[in-house]
């Protein structure tokens, strides 16, 4: 009971409630002894007085805020009914979590509803991981049971039960799901195919829809994985208990019979199922009793196609599949036979000899028809040693039939699981070990409860005394290791319970004696009952209901059952009669006579008794009851003997709808399924644990004297019992700390009342603090705003003065434009006019000149145009020509300048002249100053001679004024003639001004609408070639990027299956190996160790297994191969050389003279000797016709580029579009005609290959004849291999090198050995030595990666030597030296060597990254996760009950020193420095740590989802360091392009997640735009796991999760809907070429450790 100091004013307690089981209310006063009310507000705001009669009547407390919502029942403060209720339904409602731990139980709810977290990326997550410290999950039992086994190497047993429709057979599907992945060796082997396989067999056979689950399995089953040494499933083996053979004959309301019947009438129209006479659901009485043919949502034809797949997985033949089935249809039959009534008092029956169904039923299962009938209306009995034959009443003829119905399926369903065993059984040695998963019927209680409710909640009180046992003794474990003085704790045992059902004169007792008596009855047994439980020996647990006396109650431990004695001796009898079996004996099917043979030798669980007419062997010793308890016996030995682990399934509803909680339903399957009774054991100690060191750091302010980590012990056992005074209140362990029930919430107010006058002295000291802080910034304040005032005040002041200043200005410069405007506009009208009057005059004489000066002026302008660009084009040539040269000349004179500035003896030179040099300065100088002297005088004499003309100029003037001064005036009469012409004249010109201004004006605006409209259609055609260009290049881009992802994706795809092709490749070698290394060790043979190893070559499909996948899937992107040779290589055979015989060279011929238009009969008579000799002028022209398109492109490039400048230079010129295209179609005729030579020369490649494939005799006798022709060109710089050497070579060079030679070696120094002795071999025209030299290597490497499968610095050696020998056989092959002279093409064809050649660079790319991968796999989540870089920001606080560990979860501790961040960042340096050192490409190692960085950051990620301890501030403020170390170190090594820091931005956009404020709507949106590169799910699931790093913080409330919702549904989210991410996505890799240019042997330093000196130099 709790301390009564907690019934405080705003305690929280729970009281009943007759709906909601318990609601939540406050205390409003505090509660103090001998009260009999409190107090109390109700959540909805009433308020109501709760009575209290006395202390142990008080209501339950609620748990502190912080712990709502904890994955462990067991760590709640108050264990009790209501808060496990309340637990369980915030995390099911408010946070979507099915499970919940339980102390050792998984507690899972049903939801209805089809989750994603069953991936395989979940089973990565949980592989591995230790069970307290993720989330709660089916799968985190399962690998606790796996580790269990792997490390005590003792049997573990999962058991999962619950009431129908909780999810049991999920449960178990899953299980078995995750064994099959985590011990299948990553891939499904065929003992994991089989072992799921069963699962699908076993849900259609024994699963049915039931009121409560649409597939309920009306069966128990114990199906025990075995596995091997290494920990891998090796075999299977199931167990079944009590089938329910009655749903076979009959289904309540609203149910099914078994989904079989069902799945086989919706493929009656398949043509393998006419034959079975099959008709719909609603024709057999077997199958619509129920009503209900149809389940929501499920297929029964696509469920029967994978129950017949299961099958043939599982080895059963098609054959033996159709008599299976036509034992099923047959039993739809027998249910339709007519059974009819006859005689006088119905006493007899009979069936027509004509029954359809009878005669269906007998045909398919091989019997007699007739006998059939006879027997199943008739019975033998023996009287007197006679055999009589007495007919059946109508009644029992149909319990005759429903009973053999009901034995045949059970002998079918026992057949059934026979024949999975033999299939699931050990192939591959002994099992080791075994991990059972037992799927068992829970508590069952109906309104009508009969034999098989009796057994099922039989089973249950076995289980559940079991489990009460087990959580005992696991309790009395930990006390025993924590030294604990031991008090025996009270729980409740259901001993008497059982020893009811099954102790003697018990239950089955009494029931199997009244089924042996002849006349034994229902009502008698029941009255036996009555007699031995309640009057002669009353039993506790035993009742008889008070309105029957056909009923008897039993009080189990989850509740009382009536159960109703009607059936019970039948189904216990299980009879069905001995001609009937006899009958089934002598059918001519196999199938159904090994059916009914088995039972005589056979005892199984669900066969029962065969009655015959002797009344000793009438019934048989076994019944149901007493094989059900063996049975059950048999298990509970098995489940002792393994350790267990529990699962109880929880049903929400009973309405089936998805997330919805019923809590009267929750508590009674809580109270059925033994979760409280564990809390009950749990709370009746001390539930509450705490390591010494927790305790400390959580109540450190409650502790006296001197306090330190060290010493937390001491300070704990020092301090405690001044804060409880009770000391059974608590116990001191070695390790630990005990508290009982309600102590932690004491300690906890204590804090908080301790803490909270901490913070009043802190509130008074900050507060005094910032008054005085307040004042000296009001003071600072005032003095600042008083000089801002003064300042402003001045400021206004001069601003005032500037003001009046710029107005004088403005209006004195205003007045100036005003009268300049009316001047210039008074002088632009007079220059009009004038220019008017001139343009008339000027006019006149212009139309007469226009006609002769037009063509002149057009030709002098196409001429002048036409010597301009000649003469722009030789000045342009001239001048670059200048700058050439003089630029060239002023490099040298620099270089010469330049060497003779660093020369001592320049500078004597210069300084041994310069006295010279001043004197001569010195006279210059004087001589310049007597030519200054002559040149004064000189202007002074010039300066007089032209005063003296001006002043004789103005004379002149003077006189010709004076004379014009005394000439007489001019007549009046001219002059007012004059005057009047003038007059005219102006006015005329008036008229004219004004009429051409008003067409000048006309033209203005004609001009300008022009000008609008040519700009508006300019800007539109602008537009228009935007919004194509637009249009264009974002289909482009969006063609493209759909291109480069689908490429991708074709890329991804095949080096996955490369990646499979090679495992398997290895898998064959060992199995290889295996049998030849115990062929050896039986023959007792030795080989020599030179032979241990051969290097044959490869066949094509080991060589090329892209042979069956497109070709340009290789990572070269120089190695794709046209699309005829892709159609060549995939319609042709491997090969595809040897088709290309002497045989078959009249076709090739005739296809090549087809090709070439060359006619057929010339070429018929053609003789060897003739086509040598063409060969060889082919060969010349073939050369002359490369250099002369070499020369003709490169002029043609030379002219394009210049026509480009020209165009360039020219677009602002509307004159030149005409001769632009003229020039551009002119180049576009010679491009034309360039690709027509550049065909006809390919053309002349292919006859030269031809011509060389189909006669090598003809060209080596000509070759020999001709000594000077042999080689088609001389090469020099090879290395000659002869060919006993190569094997050899191959030794020496690739498998056998030691590894410090190997690593002292220039980077790809092996590959150019390799690659110059393969060219060799080719320029000596030996394809044979060539291709073998080439397939040898490619062995010889894979065999040295196989060898070196763990070394990364030889795996990134190998790597490097591949690329490079990929790369120069690439080089030197024909596509690549044809438009090159430097290189000499290979005469061979090489490129399925080169093809297999990429894949093996595949291949060692990927062993490369699974060394390091593998490596990391283990540290990624302690070091980016739990490691502590930043010392102390964890240990300040430790959140309420998180240091509960799960009861029977071990510890585990890392052995040596926890890996850290600095530990993942040593893994990817040594990756680094073994790729550096081989100088591997940069683009080759950004790929790489792109795979690895996703590696870590899916691994962290999907750890932090699953760990609720995670999810806190400051291990983001952790993981937020590390990351930013990584981030730092990618950065430092230029490794950022290609995506490696990119593929991170998913964990730290979580941890910023952590970090950000998460109360606001404003805060809402900015995490939504923040955290762009995480799923909705995965943001949600973060917010639901946030945990409060102390009292300080506050949980993430659930209106701003469903706020975060909100906004997300807005979001066009990108992400996969699934919550964690693919750990296994591989990202394709590309090889970018590069081959080594100018390899010469000269060159070649090799050292004398590869003893490869048997080599020659050629």
């Amino acid at each position: 009971m709790a301390t009564l100091e907690l019934y405080s004013k705003g305690a929280s307690v729970w009281i009943p409630d007759p709906d909601a089981v318990w609601v939540s209310a406050q205390l409003l006063q505090d509660y103090a002894p001998g009260e009999k009310h409190l107090l109390l507000q109700l959540s909805n705001g009433k308020e109501t007085h709760y009575p209290v009669g006395s202390p142990a009547d008080l209501p339950p407390l609620g748990n502190p805020d912080i712990l709502e919502g904890e994955n462990d029942l067991t760590a709640l403060s108050f264990l009790h009914e209501p808060a496990v209720l309340h637990n369980l339904r915030v995390r099911f409602l408010d946070y979507s979590s099915i499970y919940t731990y339980c102390g050792i139980v998984l507690v899972a709810i049903n939801p209805y509803d089809q989750l994603h977290i069953y991936g395989e990326e979940v089973i990565d997550a949980y592989s591995g991981q230790d069970m307290a410290d993720m989330e709660p999950h089916i799968f985190s039992v399962a690998e606790e049971a796996y580790r269990t086994m792997t490390r005590e190497e003792k049997n573990q047993s999962i058991i999962i039960s619950g009431e129908s429709g909780s999810g049991k057979t999920v449960s178990a599907k899953f299980t078995m799901r995750y064994f099959a992945v985590v011990g299948g060796a990553a891939q499904q082997t065929s003992v994991e195919e089989r072992v799921l396989a069963s699962n699908p067999i076993m849900e259609s056979i024994g699963n049915a829809k039931t009121t409560r689950n649409d597939n309920s399995s009306r069966f128990g089953k114990y199906i025990e994985i075995g596995f091997g040494r290494k920990g891998d499933i090796i075999g299977a083996k199931m167990r079944t208990y009590l089938l329910e053979k009655s749903r076979v004959v009959f289904q309540a309301s609203s149910e099914r019979n078994y989904h079989i019947f069902y799945q086989l009438c919706a493929s009656r129209e398949l043509p393998e199922m006419r034959s079975l006479k099959l008709d719909a659901p609603e024709n057999f009485r077997y199958t619509n009793q129920g009503g209900e043919m149809q389940i929501p949502g499920a297929d029964d034809v696509s469920d029967l196609e994978r129950t017949r797949n299961a099958f043939t997985i599982l080895g059963v033949q098609p054959g033996q599949q159709m008599e299976l089935f036509r034992i099923l249809s047959a039993i739809l039959h027998l249910g339709n036979a007519n059974i009819q009534a006859s005689g006088r008092s119905s006493d007899k029956s009979y069936i027509d000899a004509d029954d359809r169904s009878l005669a269906v039923f007998s045909k398919l299962l091989g019997v007699e028809g007739p006998q059939m009938a006879h027997w199943l209306c008739h019975r033998r009995l023996a009287v007197g040693g006679e055999m009589l034959v007495k007919p059946r009443s109508g009644q029992q003829a149909v319990v005759a039939r429903d009973a053999l119905a009901k034995h045949i399926y059970g002998q079918l369903f026992t057949w059934t699981v026979q024949r999975l065993n033999s299939a699931l059984r050990s192939q591959r040695g002994q099992t080791r070990s075994f991990i059972g998963v037992l799927d068992i019927y829970g508590f069952e209680t109906f309104d009508r409860n009969s034999f098989e409710q009796f057994c099922i909640n039989y089973a249950n009180e076995k289980l559940q005394q079991q489990f009460n046992r087990h959580v005992f003794h696991l309790e009395q474990e930990e006390y025993v290791r924590e030294e604990l003085p031991w008090s025996k704790i009270e729980f409740s045992d259901n001993q008497q319970c059982i020893n009811l059902v099954e102790g003697q004169l018990g239950l089955f007792d009494l029931l199997d004696e009244e089924c042996r008596m002849p006349k034994g009855s229902d009502e008698s047994w029941v009255r036996k009952l009555y007699d031995q439980h309640l009057t002669s020996k009353p039993h506790p647990h035993f009742q008889k209901p008070r309105m029957s006396n056909s009923a008897f109650i039993v009080l189990h431990f989850a509740d009382l059952v009536q159960y109703e004695c009607e059936g019970f001796l039948d189904k216990n009898r299980d009879t069905v009669y001995e001609e009937l079996v006899n009958i089934m004996k002598a059918s001519q099917s196999e199938l159904v006579a090994e059916l009914f043979q088995q039972q005589e030798n056979v005892s199984s669980v669900a066969n029962g008794s065969v009655r015959s007419g002797k009344r000793a062997t009438r019934e048989h010793r076994l019944t149901v009851g007493f094989q059900f308890r063996q049975s059950l016996q048999m298990l509970m030995d098995t489940l002792n003997s393994t350790t267990p682990h529990y699962v109880r399934c929880i049903k929400p509803n009973d309405l089936k709808e998805p997330f919805m909680f019923d809590p009267k339903r929750t508590v009674q399957q809580l109270r059925a399924c033994g979760v409280l009774e564990t809390i009950r054991i749990s709370a009746a100690g001390f539930p509450s644990r705490w390591t010494y060191e927790e305790f400390f750091s959580r109540y450190r302010v409650l502790l006296r004297g001197p306090q330190s980590l060290e010493q937390a012990q001491a300070s704990c056992r020092r301090t405690l019992p001044q804060i409880i005074s009770d000391p059974d209140q608590y116990c001191f362990g070695k390790t630990k700390v005990f508290f009982r029930a309600g102590q932690v919430a004491l300690l906890e107010r204590l804090r908080a009342e301790r803490l909270r006058e901490a913070a009043v002295v802190i509130q008074s000291r900050v507060r005094g603090w910032l008054s005085r802080i307040r004042f000296t910034r009001v003071l600072w304040a005032t003095v600042i705003i008083q000089r801002y005032s003064r300042g402003a005040l001045a400021r206004r002041l001069a601003l005032t003065l500037r003001y009046t200043k710029a107005a004088l200005v403005i209006q004195k410069m205003y007045r100036m434009v005003v009268v300049r405007q009316l001047f210039l506009m008074i002088r632009q009208a007079t220059v009009t006019i004038q220019a008017f009057t001139r343009g008339t005059l000027a006019r006149r004489t212009y139309r007469q000149l226009v006609a002769e000066r037009a063509t002149v002026l057009l030709q002098a302008r196409v001429r002048g145009w036409l010597a301009r660009r000649a003469y722009r084009r030789v000045r342009a040539a001239v001048v670059f020509m200048q700058c050439c040269v003089r630029r060239r000349a002023a490099r040298r004179r620099l270089l010469k300048l330049k060497t003779e500035a660093r020369s001592v003896e320049k500078y004597r030179e210069l300084n041994k002249g310069m006295e010279v040099k001043l004197m001569q300065l010195q006279l210059r100088a004087d001589q310049e100053a007597r030519k200054r002297a002559a040149l004064k005088g000189t202007l002074h004499a010039e300066r007089e001679a032209a005063t003296a003309e001006l002043e004789a100029l103005r004379l002149i003037i003077q006189r010709l004024e004076s004379q014009k001064q005394e000439r007489p005036p001019p007549c009046s009469d001219i002059s007012e003639k004059k005057e009047e012409k003038r007059r005219r004249a102006e006015d005329k010109a008036a008229q004219e001004i004004l009429q051409l201004t008003q067409e000048l004006q006309t033209l203005q605006r004609e001009k300008d609408d022009f000008s609008k409209e040519r700009d508006e259609l300019s800007a539109r055609s602008l537009e228009q070639e935007k919004a194509q260009e637009e249009c264009v290049h974002q289909a482009v881009s969006q063609a493209s990027a759909a291109l480069r992802v689908e490429l991708d994706e074709e890329r991804r795809k095949y080096q996955g299956l490369l990646r499979e092709f090679t495992r398997l490749e290895h898998r064959y070698d060992n199995l290889r190996e295996m049998s030849l290394l115990t062929e050896r060790t039986s023959g007792h043979r030795r080989t020599d160790s030179t032979q241990s190893l051969s290097f044959e070559p490869p066949s094509p499909t080991l060589l090329s297994p892209q042979s069956l996948t497109p070709l340009p899937l290789s990572p070269f992107p120089f190695a794709f191969p046209s699309p005829e040779e892709v159609r060549g290589v995939i319609g042709t055979s491997p090969c595809r050389e040897r088709t290309l015989s002497v045989c078959s060279s009249e076709t090739t011929m005739d296809s090549l003279m087809e090709k070439m238009d060359v006619a057929k009969d010339p070429a018929v008579k053609m003789r060897g000797e003739d086509l040598a000799h063409a060969y060889d002028a082919v060969r010349v022209a073939n050369k002359f016709l490369e250099s002369q398109l070499r020369n003709q492109r490169s002029q043609w490039e030379e002219e394009l580029e210049a026509l480009r400048h020209q165009a360039s230079s020219a677009s602002s010129s509307a004159s030149q579009p005409q001769e632009l295209q003229e020039l551009l179609e002119a180049r576009e005729q010679e491009c034309v005609r360039l690709r027509s030579e550049l065909k006809e020369l390919r053309n002349t490649v292919s006859l030269r290959r031809l011509l060389t494939q189909v006669f090598p005799s003809a060209l080596s006798a000509e070759s020999s004849s001709c000594p000077s022709q042999q080689k088609p060109a001389a090469v020099s710089g090879l290395l000659e291999c002869r060919k006993r050497d190569e094997a050899k070579l191959m030794k020496n060079l690739i498998t056998d090198i030691r590894v410090d030679t190997a690593l002292s070696l220039p980077p790809g120094l092996p590959a150019i050995v390799l690659s110059l002795c393969v060219r060799q071999a080719d320029c000596s025209r030996d394809q044979t030595h060539a291709r073998s030299l080439c397939s040898t290597a490619v062995t010889a490497v894979k065999a040295a990666l196989k060898k070196h499968n763990n070394n990364i610095d030889m795996t990134a050696l190998w790597l490097k030597n591949v690329c490079v020998l990929h790369d120069l056989l690439t080089q030197h092959s024909p596509k690549q030296t044809l438009d090159s002279t430097e290189l000499a093409p290979l005469t061979s064809d090489l490129s399925d060597l080169i093809h297999a050649l990429s894949d093996l660079c595949i291949q060692a790319y990927q062993q490369l990254l699974s060394i390091t991968e593998t490596r990391l796999q283990n540290i990624i989540v302690p070091a980016m996760l739990e490691s502590e870089t930043i010392p102390g920001l964890s240990g300040s606080a430790v959140k309420l009950g998180a240091s509960r560990k799960r009861a029977g979860s071990d510890p585990r501790t890392a052995a040596g020193v926890a890996p850290t961040i600095a530990s993942v960042l040593r893994e990817l340096g040594v990756l680094h420095a073994a790729m550096t050192h081989q100088a591997l490409p940069a683009p080759l190692m950004e790929q790489a740590f792109h795979q690895l960085t996703y590696l870590i950051s899916a691994s962290a990620l999907n750890s932090l989802l699953l760990r609720k301890d995670i999810c806190c501030w400051n291990r983001g403020m952790q993981i937020r360091y590390n990351l930013s170390l990584l981030e730092e170190w990618l950065r430092s090594r230029n490794l950022q392009a290609g995506g490696a820091v990119a593929t991170l931005e998913p964990l730290i956009q979580a941890v910023q997640l952590l970090q950000t404020g998460k109360k606001t709507e404003a805060e809402a949106q900015a995490l939504v735009q923040t955290c762009s590169a995480l799923s909705s799910q995965q943001i949600v699931k973060i917010l639901t796991l946030y945990t409060p790093h102390s009292d300080l913080e506050e949980r993430v409330s659930l209106n701003f999760i469903r706020t975060v919702q909100g906004l997300l549904k807005g979001r066009s989210d990108s992400q996969p809907p699934q919550l964690l991410l693919d750990v296994r996505r591989v990202f394709p890799v590309t090889f970018l070429y590069s081959p080594p240019t100018g390899l010469h042997a000269e060159q070649l330093v090799i050292p004398d450790a590869l003893k490869i000196s048997f080599l020659r130099r050629v």
